[in-house]
């Protein structure tokens, strides 16, 4: 029964629910009015009912009230156990606040003592510490045990003892036991990654330190013995004495039984090689030169210095010559006896020699980096020591180098296999090309052509007169070629083309389409046609205080020529270069390379001044090509400028004697005719610029220009002179003809010699011109033979064949030839 219960039991009876009930059983029991006749003894029966529940109530009644008494008594015996309960929760509370306190860490309260937990806790730990370094001291006093007997084994043999793997029993065991430690310590996880253990690092240097102790001991007897021999000077091993001999040998056979004892108990020595690390008999023999090379080299002696890095090199060099013959006839001897013949003892002796320059670059060439000069020097005279070793036959087949396999890579990837070096070089090797340019084109002699024989260049099997400062350009290009040529790898050589020799062919080229812009600009009629708009301060006139200065002399006569047959040698002469260049086996090798490998024909593709090639190695296109084709494209824009300059001057100065009306001429038709005055101007304007071109010009550059000036003049005269004229009688044809005859021979007397005394060559250009010529001043028999051929009924051939008997050529055409005949009164 639960506590809610309990008030409702103890409440009053409810008289209408009483009521209510009763009402509903008397419903059920009596449903109708037949029923009413049972209704006393309903009422009887619950008049006994009532007096049997009576007492009931009565007694049920005293059990509650006693029931009652009872709760509540124990109802304030378990408030009161509660409480005493409560206070002693807290009071527990506190004590564990207290415990708690008692056992925080000292270094997390702000005062007070450590607690005996953390005192026992640090106990434990120092305990460990101890404990590992009392391990780690015994493995370090095992392996210092191993080492020191070992070089104590090794030291207690007699001179004439053998060493086999049995005499490094210590050693082996030393070894051994690193391994093991190695094997056993795992990887120690950090911030910075996985790495070793020191125990491991240093156990391995005790080890290392130990072999060395050992050959130091085993190898004073080979030191002592050389330099009886003189070593390390030129040994003449012929005049040493027996006992010398013995003694170096026996000493050398010694060194290599030891090595062959430590490959014997150690098969993966060949992966842990170190390019100073070879046959030890030649190891020890470096020594002696490695001390003369410090001395010398790196020290303070005037030996040491940054300019001069060909000493040292030299004396390597000079050291491994010297020392061939004893290699070749007595060290190898040694090697072959002690099973060692696949070793070339003077390559191995060689290849020790390297260390020394190594090191030496290594710490020299960051002093170096603010000096381009120097470093370039050095660069350069590493190459050159490499080409010497490999021109004597050097290589890295018969020696212990662990690359041997590949080609030695040389010296001078010391210093060119580091990026930062190489761009270095290769930025001061650019600045100085470009500074030399500047220099050559800002020279006041730089547009002069070289008149003198010694100086002109063959180029491609010609010799072309060029400029000087085209000269100079190509001797800068070709000095850029000299110093990059011994490169070993063909990534250096493109990126020394692309960097370098390109952007200076390329502002050459622009130098020289600069010049023909601004030629073309003070040339312009429109520009000449501005008043004052090209007027240059070069003095002050008598009637005014304006400068000015006539600018129409730069660009017009011989002068405004000049300046073009300049640029056009320049171009032509460059682009000769190129083309011979772009035949030579280097470029040629380059060019193969760049083709077949995809880095570097991705490197060129990037250069607007290469090819864009696909590896098509069947394509006969040199390496200059695209811009060889710039040069050819503004030399034939020098052309056509030089054409138009000349034929416009030319053809404005025909102009008076084109409006003439008439000519003078004699009575008699035998007589010389009296030229116009005015046709002189223009024949001698003609003549002067043949002349200069021809001064000039090579004849493979002439001769195309001649024959387009001659045939535009000849087409000029042609059409205003005969075709497109009012008509004219006979003596003025022959007048004509005569003038025509003029301007042939005028360029004959010019440059016959130039062709070979070949007529025809001058003459080609003016055929058209002379024909028509003949035929206007043609009369009688041979005029009415032409004028019956022409307008009859001959056919093309038949009237061809008039044409070249009578006149002597056929160049017009049957339409062209009938028009000239009707201009004839």
């Amino acid at each position: 029964m639960s506590s809610s219960q309990i008030p409702t039991l103890l409440a009053a009876p409810n008289v209408e629910e009483a009521n209510q009930e009763a009402i509903l059983f008397l419903n059920s029991k009596l449903p109708s009015y037949d029923d009413l006749e049972h209704l006393e003894a309903e009422f009887i029966e619950s008049e006994k009912s009532e007096a049997e529940l009576t007492p009931q109530l009565a007694s049920s009644s005293s059990k509650v009230a006693s029931l009652i008494a009872e709760a509540k008594s124990a109802t304030h015996s378990h408030v009161e156990t509660a409480e005493n309960l409560s206070l002693l929760r807290h009071s527990l509370t506190d004590e564990l606040v207290d415990l708690t306190e008692n056992l925080l860490s000292s270094m997390s309260s702000e005062a007070g003592s450590s607690t005996l937990l953390e005192d026992i806790e640090t106990l434990h730990r120092n305990l460990n510490d101890l404990q590992g370094v009392r391990a780690y001291a015994q493995v370090i006093q095992h392996a210092l045990a191993l080492s020191e007997s070992s070089i104590q084994q090794i030291e207690s043999l007699l001179p004439s003892a053998p060493i086999s793997s049995s005499s490094v029993s210590q050693f082996q065991a030393l070894q051994t036991f690193v391994t093991s430690v190695a094997d056993t310590c795992t990887s120690v996880e950090d911030g910075a990654g996985t790495q070793q253990l020191h125990l491991v690092s240093f156990l391995e240097r005790i080890r290392n330190r130990t072999w060395v102790d050992i050959k130091k001991s085993i190898s004073t007897p080979l030191l002592d013995a050389a330099e009886r021999l003189h070593w390390p000077m030129q040994v003449d091993y012929s005049k040493a004495s027996q006992e010398d001999r013995s003694a170096f040998e026996n000493a050398f056979l010694r060194l290599l039984a030891l090595q062959r004892a430590l490959e014997n108990i150690n098969t993966n020595s060949s992966d842990s090689r170190s390019e100073k690390d070879g046959i030890y008999p030649l190891e020890v023999m470096v020594q002696p030169v490695a001390l003369r090379f410090k001395y010398h080299f790196e020290g303070t002696r005037q030996t040491n210095r940054l300019d001069k890095p060909e000493w040292y090199f030299t004396h390597v060099l000079n050291v491994a010559h010297d020392h061939r013959p004893f290699m070749q006839y007595v060290v190898q001897h040694l090697l072959n006896s002690a099973g060692l013949g696949n070793i070339i003892a003077s390559e191995e002796f060689t290849r020790l020699l390297l260390p020394l320059l190594t090191s030496k670059l290594r710490r020299t060439i960051p002093s170096l980096l603010p000096h381009p000069s120097l470093l370039a020097h050095t660069i350069y005279q590493a190459l050159q020591f490499d080409t010497a070793l490999k021109e004597e036959g050097f290589r890295l087949d018969g020696t212990l180098d662990m690359n041997a396999a590949q080609p030695w890579a040389g010296i001078s990837d010391i210093i060119l296999g580091k990026k930062e070096w190489f761009d270095a070089w290769l930025d001061g090797e650019r600045l100085f090309a470009e500074n030399q340019y500047h220099e050559i084109i800002t020279g006041s002699d730089a547009w002069q052509i070289a008149d003198d024989e010694s100086e002109e260049e063959s180029v491609g099997g010609l010799d072309l007169k060029t400029t000087n400062s085209a000269r100079r350009v190509k001797a800068l290009v070709e000095q850029v070629t000299d110093r990059y040529s011994p490169l070993p790898n063909f990534l250096h050589r493109t990126r020394f083309l692309l960097s370098t020799q390109l952007p200076i062919l390329e502002l050459y080229l622009g130098r020289l389409a600069s010049s023909l812009d601004a030629y073309e600009t003070l040339s312009s009629a429109l520009v000449r046609a501005v008043p004052g708009a090209l007027g240059v301060s070069l003095g002050v006139r008598d009637d005014s205080s304006s400068v000015n200065v006539d600018t129409g002399r730069f660009t017009s006569g011989v002068e405004g020529v000049q300046r073009l047959c300049k640029a056009l040698l320049s171009a032509r002469f460059i682009e000769a270069a190129m083309e011979a260049w772009g035949e030579d086996l280097f470029f040629l090798e380059l060019w193969t390379e760049i083709n077949q490998r995809p880095a570097l024909r991705a490197l060129a593709r990037a250069n607007s001044a290469m090819l864009s090639s696909d590896g098509d190695n069947e394509s006969q296109d040199t390496i200059f090509q695209v811009i060889v084709d710039r040069y050819r494209k503004l030399g034939r824009r020098c052309e056509d400028i030089i054409v138009q300059q000349i034929c416009a001057e030319i053809e404005s100065s025909l102009k008076a004697h084109l409006s003439a009306t008439a000519s003078s001429s004699s009575s008699n038709p035998q007589d010389d005719f009296t030229l116009s005055q005015t046709l002189l101007a223009p024949i001698a304007l003609l003549s002067t610029h043949l002349t200069y071109m021809r001064a000039t010009l090579s004849q493979k550059t002439l001769t195309p220009l001649y024959r387009r000036i001659a045939s535009r003049l000849a087409e000029h005269l042609l059409q205003r002179q005969i075709l497109y004229r009012g008509s004219f009688t006979t003596m003025e044809g022959k007048v004509i003809y005569a003038e025509c005859e003029i301007w042939v021979e005028t360029c004959r007397a010019v440059l016959l010699q130039v062709f070979g005394g070949s007529r025809n060559r001058v003459e080609a250009p003016w055929l058209r011109l002379i024909e028509a010529g003949r035929l206007v001043g043609a009369e009688d028999e041979l005029r009415d033979k032409i004028v019956t051929a022409t307008f009859g009924s001959t056919d093309e051939e038949e009237w061809e064949g008039v044409m070249v008997q009578v006149v002597g050529s056929g160049e017009l055409s049957r339409e062209e030839v009938g028009r000239i005949l009707r201009r004839r009164e």
